[in-house]
């Protein structure tokens, strides 16, 4: 019996498409990129991914839309990602959180090391150690000799449980033995307004909020967090030459779910590591003194793994949860 011409049409049309990648399968579709989010519009990973995905826009020939979904640390956004479909058609652009929550949350929904395909990384920003103008130190090694010889006297304000600020003071006091009491604050506004006032001895910030304050004279900045010196405090040395080995920047990184297909990751990789090369992009970072860095998946991969063993160390030393 002779097979139907439609079923032979229907059944050579299955073929071509099972012989296109995901990717081009869903550009022939014309069905936009979404770039997860999970911080609210105006931070700093919403910028981030609104440069990165109109400048990958424009290299796949794609829409991208950004997708914020804020809440929980970011990890609204991770859980989304990873039960979607593994097709390139829904990622995530995630910072430091991922790894911090690794060990910070006790029942998380997905495994932050084998539920994504780790694309690209994007960024890094390092962060800046200030105290109040009439702290007794004016530099790293006198902070830790007051902080010894005082135990428990000296205060720490957190913008947020949690964040790389937060546990970047948590590697300072456990990697150089100090007792600095911790004050929680619903945010970096109200700690630093504290700081300010002198309610409280020190904390960690960014650049961004932390410098006309420091250039005011409003506050002092002992070290900063980076391996090397910021171009916008060129006299503040890194907190690393006061105590051996200490380092702690911010991240930001794009993920896929798992087993995104490996053309798909090549083609995904490509077009993130062309957007970060984009002189845009890294002016708009440097404006923050953060850098533009893309890697290989399979160096994100590594990265990823070994910054959640670095923060599991801390968080649990400090002791600190998301309540």
């Amino acid at each position: 019996m002779a097979i139907p011409r439609r079923v032979l049409m229907l059944a050579a049309a299955t073929a071509l498409v099972a012989t296109l990648s995901p990717l081009s399968t869903v550009q022939a579709q014309g069905q936009p990129i979404r770039l997860v989010v999970g911080a609210p519009p105006g931070g700093t990973t919403d910028t981030v991914a609104r440069s990165i995905g109109a400048k990958m826009a424009k290299e796949l020939g794609r829409s991208v839309i950004i997708e914020n979904r804020p809440g929980a640390g970011g990890n609204i956004a991770a859980d989304y990602v990873a039960k979607a479909a593994a097709d390139g058609n829904t990622l995530l652009v995630s910072f430091t959180s991922f790894s911090i929550n690794a060990t910070l949350y006790k029942n998380l929904p997905f495994d932050p090391r084998k539920d994504f395909t780790p694309i690209s990384m994007l960024a890094t920003v390092p962060s800046v150690l200030v105290v109040r103008k009439d702290f007794p130190a004016t530099d790293m090694a006198g902070l830790i000799q007051q902080a010894k010889a005082h135990p428990g006297k000296f205060t720490m304000a957190l913008g947020g449980i949690g964040s790389s600020l937060h546990m970047a003071g948590e590697r300072m006091k456990l990697m150089a033995g100090l007792d600095i009491i911790n004050v929680p604050y619903k945010g970096t506004t109200p700690a630093i307004t504290d700081l300010l006032g002198g309610q409280v001895d020190m904390m960690f910030a960014s650049t961004l909020n932390a410098l006309p304050h420091i250039k005011a004279g409003n506050l002092k900045a002992l070290g900063v967090t980076s391996g090397k010196p910021l171009a916008v405090l060129p006299n503040v040395p890194p907190i690393g030459s006061a105590i051996n080995g200490f380092e702690s920047n911010a991240w930001f990184a794009m993920f896929g779910p798992a087993k995104l297909p490996p053309e798909t990751l090549e083609k995904l990789n490509a077009a993130a590591r062309k957007a970060v090369a984009d002189p845009d992009f890294q002016r708009l970072l440097e404006q923050e003194s953060a850098q533009a860095v893309s890697s290989t998946p399979e160096a994100l991969k590594e990265f990823v793994s070994k910054d959640i063993d670095r923060y599991a160390e801390v968080v649990k030393a400090s002791g600190a949860t998301p309540d």
